[in-house]
């Protein structure tokens, strides 16, 4: 498993918990278990392969990080969501763009331009073009605008892990 693959794992999770009261640890009980990858595995490729422990670490990090940073990253995707209010941006968008910028503000191993790129491949895989596009130019402003005075992360040269 690649850390693509976890990170779309654990936006799947995000997601989830954009829509009920479950506390994110009953999420990640509930959705981050062998039983529950073998039943996706047959309507997703992506839960074919359960993570290994550094895998499962990072899904766990992340899901909580956004779950409990999610106020903060909020405030910041409303704040570049130029002539948008939060509340017409797809959910799937939404739990996107927290992800990525929890990576960026929270994960220094991970390097902007690979928190944006990732996230604007994944946005490509649920939503239309122009939400894509909205996506990478709230994510670019973002990083542009909040970063302009630290020097950039390191670049990785592979996002396989």
């Amino acid at each position: 498993m690649t850390r693509s693959d976890a990170r779309h794992i654990a936006v799947h999770m995000i997601f989830s918990l954009g829509f009920g009261t479950e506390k994110v640890d009953t999420v990640l009980e509930q959705e981050l278990n062998k039983e529950r990858f073998h039943e996706l595995s047959e309507e997703l490729g992506l839960y074919g392969q359960y993570p290994n422990a550094k895998q499962e670490t990072y899904i766990r990090n992340l899901v909580k990080g956004v779950f409990v940073h999610g106020p903060e990253l909020d405030e910041y995707i409303a704040k570049y969501a130029v002539g948008w209010s939060f509340e017409r941006i797809p959910r799937m968008a939404a739990a996107i763009m927290r992800t990525a910028m929890y990576e960026i503000l929270y994960l220094p191993e991970v390097p902007n331009a690979a928190a944006i790129n990732a996230a604007v491949e994944l946005c490509k895989e649920y939503e239309p073009k122009e939400v894509v596009s909205f996506v990478n130019g709230i994510l670019g402003t973002f990083v542009r605008t909040e970063f302009q005075d630290t020097p950039p992360k390191p670049e990785k040269t592979t996002e396989e892990e």
